[in-house]
């Protein structure tokens, strides 16, 4: 039987979690990040709207995870993980726009990432333990406002701006994210192609290094770096960030106003 994947969608003026298999959407029969079991069928994809499929309390970033990306940013490779906290003001769901922050920025790129969704309170965990804690995984484009990036000197603003990281379609569980393929596509063009086994700190290492200095509550996202190929999104721009064994998260760029 195909796994059950789990989503957040809209309908008829009501907002819910359930469980897709194949094209129909089912009742989520279990407590939120227990193990799932799935109730009635509710409706087919096409009538419902996905939305981002969790609301995370904090939304962890890890910067330069990937040494090809720590490369072309002319940037050194961290000697460990390199955090950095998002609002979660800024999620946006599957098919929502990205709104193109031009009062702020001139040179906003996209970063495809594999997101980690965590699925009971975690504090001071060990790695060994670490994926014990995790309930599964989703896409995450982690919208950066390049130029202020550099001229801040820290992060809050170049990747804290509203819609600036679109999660979805949905979290897969039991999924094995050693050696995954993950691209991201801009009105079709590869722009980034890379593989999850070329993280320099892996899921279970991540984990435990982000739960030593804070505890994580079910529905926390951890974003785990991007690869090489980062690049510019202009508004008109349809962006897609496409992750073996996940799916598909798109996405379009719409000026403000």
């Amino acid at each position: 039987m195909e796994q059950a994947k789990l989503v957040r969608y809209a309908l008829d003026q009501r907002i819910a979690h359930g469980l897709v298999v194949g094209q129909t959407v089912h009742d989520l029969d279990s407590e939120l990040w227990a193990r799932p079991r799935i109730g009635a069928a509710v409706a087919s994809l096409e009538e419902v709207e996905l939305l981002a499929p969790c609301q995370p309390t904090k939304i962890v970033g890890i910067g330069r995870n990937y040494a090809a990306h720590a490369a072309e940013r002319g940037a050194e490779v961290p000697s460990e993980p390199l955090i950095f906290l998002e609002p979660p003001s800024a999620i946006v769901g599957p098919e929502a726009a990205i709104v193109y922050p031009d009062h702020l920025s001139q040179q906003v790129e996209h970063e495809a990432e594999l997101a980690v969704v965590i699925g009971r309170r975690a504090r001071q965990v060990g790695r060994e333990e670490a994926l014990d804690f995790v309930w599964g995984y989703t896409c995450a484009n982690d919208i950066t406002a390049r130029d202020l990036q550099r001229s801040d000197g820290q992060w809050t603003r170049a990747k804290g701006f509203d819609t600036s990281c679109p999660l979805g379609p949905w979290i897969v569980r039991d999924l094995d994210v050693s050696d995954l393929r993950i691209r991201c596509l801009v009105n079709g063009d590869v722009r980034q192609d890379g593989r999850t086994r070329d993280m320099i700190f892996p899921v279970a290492e991540l984990v435990a290094y982000v739960t030593a200095v804070m505890t994580l509550e079910p529905g926390d996202v951890i974003l785990t770096g991007t690869p090489s190929g980062v690049g510019p999104l202009l508004p008109g721009d349809r962006v897609a960030v496409e992750i073996e064994g996940i799916g598909v998260l798109q996405n379009e760029v719409k000026r403000c106003g």
